[in-house]
């Protein structure tokens, strides 16, 4: 038996690198991995068969995994966002923020496009808020050294509203990467779907890279949030202020005696990140404990 990473993952076949070759597989059956269906990420050990093939055997533990982009055992998320065409709304973002950090992922947000408009703004909503903040140019190069700095060594998942330019940031990355790119559409301001799966390459900095299917309003899977009570933990600003407030069930929506609410209103907490909050909420309050998804550790 061999090890290695699944890359690719379409149509039942599993396409594994072990490091040396690719070897094309199929699941041995789902029973084998206790109720798990191999993902793009997936660590496993598989039989290495005649002319490239392979049978995988085993799927090992996963850090994490998500469901769009399905995706596993990810160090870092790159959140591709856009201030100009399209406009990133800072609610999608802190929309995958909040998974990420649900799921023990770190999160980059990468700005491409700043010479068109460098996005001054929500950096530095960003960075105030503690997250690795970047403003790239995949037409130019700009940025380009600090994107590969971060993401080198690192398993990391490129995602981002359709048309802000993921794929054309992973062919700036990497010399002789030829990755579908989407036109604009003016009537509809998006992108258009370049990436129909999602595949991992390897860059010459030694990250795995996904680049992964654009999405236009982000309907993720709502059971893919936190509890409501635990939300307040994937805001990393808020941080400093959850054991100061009057209430100990507080829920830092317009309680009394807030102090996540109070340094709102300092300014110390940008109010596009707690309206985000209010609205993740929300939508987490309204699902019910029996229609969750809790198998995603």
């Amino acid at each position: 038996m061999s090890e290695g990473i699944i890359v690719k993952a379409l149509s039942g076949f599993y396409y594994v690198d072990s490091g040396e070759a690719v070897y094309t597989c199929r699941a041995r059956g789902k029973h084998r991995y206790a109720g798990l269906s191999p993902l793009v990420g997936d660590r496993v050990r598989f039989t290495p068969l005649e002319n490239g093939s392979g049978a995988l055997d085993e799927i090992f533990p996963r850090k994490n995994e998500f469901y769009r982009p399905a995706v596993a055992n990810i160090d870092l998320l790159v959140v591709v966002a856009s201030q100009a065409v399209p406009v990133t709304d800072p609610f999608l973002i802190d929309r995958v923020a909040a998974i990420a950090a649900s799921r023990g992922c770190e999160t980059l947000v990468c700005i491409n496009k700043c010479d068109l408009e460098p996005g001054e703004e929500l950096a530095g909503i960003y960075e105030r808020a503690g997250f690795s903040t970047l403003q790239v140019s995949a037409q130019t190069g700009e940025g380009m050294d600090a994107l590969r700095r971060e993401v080198a060594g690192k398993v990391c998942a490129f995602t981002g509203n359709s048309g802000v330019g993921k794929s054309s940031i992973l062919n700036a990355l990497e010399a002789g990467f030829d990755l579908a790119t989407g036109e604009i559409s003016d009537k509809l301001g998006r992108g258009r779907h370049t990436t129909r799966h999602v595949e991992l390459f390897r860059l010459s900095c030694g990250a795995l890279a996904a680049d992964t299917p654009g999405f236009s309003s982000f309907d993720v899977d709502k059971m893919e949030l936190a509890r409501k009570e635990e939300l307040q933990y994937a805001f990393r600003e808020f941080a400093p202020y959850l054991e100061k407030c009057q209430f100990q069930d507080c829920a830092h929506v317009k309680e009394k005696g807030c102090a996540v609410l109070a340094a709102v209103r300092a300014g110390t907490i940008p109010e596009s990140r707690h309206r985000s909050y209010v609205r993740l909420y929300e939508q987490a309050k309204a699902i019910p404990d029996w229609g969750r998804k809790d198998n995603i550790h």
